[in-house]
């Protein structure tokens, strides 16, 4: 096995399309991050909200507004643009969300049959790409939330090295094993404003141009772990 990198960051994101939360630990099995997206707004077609339109997902303005993260067991605690919280359970949260984004009508949903990933249940990106990121676009202000990933690797090639792994393994830490099954198409997500992050449409359109329109990798879990900060990251 080749040694490349360790794990800089670890986001979970409780509410598919919301802000999430850093971790620095957390058990990863077959259905990724324990957690991971494991609630989404839905309209009252039953798509899910998105940063874009699909067969599935509904593009909804303004989730980024908003953030989600888990306290002592799996419901969401979600922080409203206000400042205000609340709890996933609570009979008014669906309300309180229409509101916030002006659609009234929506629920939160917790997965059932249907995943509620885009693709694969982990996204994962280096901090080589996101340097590489970083130099197409100096005016803009790159920031690894734009990507949303699960897992960011600290690595020391150049380039996009992960677009390399693509059909190979990633061992990390004692157990975890995942395996690389494609590159990570990008929406419009990624030129949304975020907390202290402005908008920029200068990201979207030099990712479709530099690498048609995709950076990071989507991966599935072959053998489960327990992923921390720091861990030693080995390609096979």
């Amino acid at each position: 096995m080749i040694s490349v990198g360790t794990v800089e960051a670890l986001w979970r994101y409780p509410v598919k399309s919301m802000l999430g939360e850093q971790l620095t630990q957390a058990p990863v099995d077959a259905r990724g991050v324990l957690g991971d997206r494991l609630y989404a707004v839905c309209d009252t077609d039953g798509k899910l909200g998105s940063g874009k339109n699909t067969r599935r997902f509904r593009r909804m303005d303004g989730l980024l507004e908003l953030s989600a993260k888990y306290e002592s067991d799996l419901v969401p605690v979600i922080t409203l643009p206000d400042g205000k919280t609340i709890r996933g359970d609570d009979e008014h949260v669906h309300w309180a969300i229409g509101n916030c984004i002006d659609k009234p009508g929506v629920t939160l949903a917790k997965e059932d049959v249907i995943p509620h990933f885009d693709e694969e249940p982990l996204h994962l990106v280096t901090s080589a790409s996101l340097r590489w990121l970083a130099d197409l676009v100096p005016e803009a202000e790159v920031d690894m939330r734009r990507l949303r990933p699960n897992l960011v690797l600290k690595v020391t090639s150049a380039g996009r090295p992960e677009d390399d792994w693509v059909g190979r393994e990633l061992h990390i830490g004692t157990h975890l094993v995942i395996y690389i099954v494609d590159r990570a198409e990008r929406c419009a997500m990624v030129n949304f404003a975020q907390e202290e992050l402005p908008h920029s449409a200068d990201i979207l359109r030099a990712v479709t141009e530099a690498n048609n329109l995709t950076l990071g990798v989507h991966a599935r879990v072959r053998m489960s772990g327990r992923v921390r900060v720091g861990d030693d990251v080995f390609l096979s």
